[in-house]
């Protein structure tokens, strides 16, 4: 069967999947700076060890005026064990004093100017426009690469193909909300190795039945 993607969507809707801490802690933040900076965080670190590296960050500060005075030595025992925790906290605190001194404390709202900052990419870059913005974009990570991949309704070799290829095929209707509900089908259900189909709400529409 063709993937319908708007079915595709209500399904994952409609399935009401238990959501990751860290989903569920991101899809609370609507502050551009806070998205950023937790998005840093998240990079190569799976969700359980991100979710409260976030808490701790957060309880030393939660602006980019706080954090750009915050010690690296302190902010790395803060996000310890994150992987790359003391590059993330040299890049944090950096990314907060360019922030304040150069942006005039605002984060940049296009993707080429988020992308100007040292460690971030495409996918941060759009999932803070996405969460801090509102802005549509779409947040391609492994997952959502994965599974578009695996339903077929892309073939691409890489996260950033699959984006601009999303671009021109995905309702921007779903841009924004599209990657929390990839990510937690692709965290809970369709896994990279040994995907659970029996279990999965949209397998009807995965090319593998074609």
């Amino acid at each position: 069967m063709k993937c319908d993607i708007d079915k595709v969507v209500q399904k994952l809707k409609d399935a009401k999947q238990q959501k990751s801490e860290f989903v569920h802690l991101m899809d609370s933040f609507n502050d551009p700076y806070l998205v950023l900076i937790s998005c840093i965080l998240s990079l190569r670190t799976n969700d359980r060890t991100t979710y409260p590296a976030t808490l701790r960050m957060l309880e030393l500060a939660k602006t980019p005026q706080e954090m750009k005075n915050v010690k690296v030595e302190d902010l790395a025992k803060a996000i310890y064990p994150v992987g790359f925790y003391e590059n993330k906290a040299k890049q944090i605190i950096e990314l907060s004093r360019q922030i304040v001194e150069e942006l005039d404390g605002k984060v940049p709202d296009e993707i080429e100017d988020l992308c100007k900052f040292n460690g971030v990419g495409r996918k941060t870059a759009n999932l803070v426009l996405a969460r801090g913005f509102n802005k549509p974009a779409i947040c391609v990570d492994v997952h959502v690469h994965r599974i578009f991949n695996r339903l077929g309704y892309v073939k691409t070799k890489n996260p950033e193909e699959t984006e601009f290829a999303l671009r021109k095929k995905l309702p921007k209707k779903y841009w924004i909300d599209i990657n929390t509900l990839i990510v937690t089908h692709g965290q809970n259900v369709c896994k990279p190795i040994k995907p659970n189909c029996s279990a999965c709400p949209i397998e009807e529409y995965c090319a593998k039945n074609v």
